[in-house]
């Protein structure tokens, strides 16, 4: 079959690369257009782009999928079949445009967690089982007939960076079963179950990310574990703003006032600690970055912060 694939970050690599070592003919590669981000707001290409020139892929940045030039340039390519990982919303003209259709790679078990930050919610809401669900897609998001689900379990010990490494090569497997499934004409579609209890996945903003201490220890704990590395869960403390990576939970009763931040120092502690007082006892905070400077373990920060 000749496939175009859309994708646009580390997660829809994978995908893409098992694809090509797996003999797929790719057509064409489907991709954000080029940002200027960072500190010098250079131009960056997304890391799809990046692999699709490394192998010599044909290439399409559209601004707009509605865009008349672009959508001549997508059906000149005469696709089979698209496959979306990670990409955006696409209009119909586009996803029907292949005789078998289009399928995208979503990192949940749907209908569970819908939306632009599976991976994240999920672990910020203590789920203890993920997974990735293959599906063709229609005119609601993340709503198409399932094609192969793979659960995964959450380790107490993952996080966003973790979990998505997991998701993202067991979802390239899965993908790679799907597209056999289709060559082969044995695609077994089912539609998605309906759910009372259903939790969705929104984009996550800056604002989203803020600590909110009146919480509960193993909530914030599983906040900042769903936030790291990236965007990272942050406060502020004297005007300053501290992104924190590692965090545990200590249930325990406590008069302190919510939000007070207690330090050991290392001068006077074998076990150096930076502790803030939350609803139902304290969060230890294990890894942070102040705004501007590195980040670093709580250790190293006690030795040459005040706080």
């Amino acid at each position: 079959m000749k496939i175009v694939y859309m994708g646009t970050p580390d997660f829809a690599v994978r995908p893409l690369e098992k694809l090509l070592e797996s003999g797929c003919e790719i057509v064409g590669v489907v991709t954000m257009p080029d940002k200027p981000s960072g500190r010098g707001y250079k131009i960056q290409f997304s890391p799809v782009k990046n692999f699709a020139l490394q192998h010599n892929l044909k290439l399409l940045q559209p601004e707009k999928l509605k865009d008349e030039q672009f959508l001549s340039e997508l059906k000149a390519l005469n696709a089979d079949l698209q496959i979306v990982v990670a990409f955006r919303m696409l209009p119909e003209v586009v996803w029907s445009m292949p005789k078998f259709g289009t399928i995208n790679l979503h990192a949940s078990l749907l209908p569970q967690y819908r939306g632009a930050a599976p991976i994240n919610r999920a672990i910020i809401n203590g789920e203890t089982i993920t997974g990735v669900t293959t599906f063709f897609l229609q005119h609601e998001i993340d709503t198409g007939n399932i094609i192969l689900q793979q659960s995964v379990d959450i380790q107490p010990n993952d996080n966003a960076g973790t979990l998505h490494d997991k998701l993202m090569e067991i979802g390239s497997d899965l993908v790679m079963e799907t597209v056999k499934l289709i060559e082969q004409n044995k695609v077994t579609e089912k539609p998605q179950p309906f759910c009372e209890n259903l939790k969705l996945a929104p984009k996550i903003f800056k604002e989203d990310c803020k600590l909110n201490f009146s919480n509960q220890c193993v909530d914030l704990q599983n906040f900042v574990r769903g936030l790291s590395p990236y965007p990272a869960a942050w406060f502020e403390y004297n005007n300053i703003t501290y992104k924190v990576f590692e965090a545990e939970a200590e249930k325990t009763e406590h008069n302190f006032e919510i939000g007070k931040i207690i330090t050991n120092k290392v001068e006077t502690d074998n076990y150096p600690s930076l502790r803030i007082a939350v609803a139902d006892g304290f969060l230890h905070i294990k890894s942070l970055q102040p705004a501007g400077k590195k980040r670093m373990n709580t250790e190293d920060f006690l030795r040459g912060n005040e706080i």
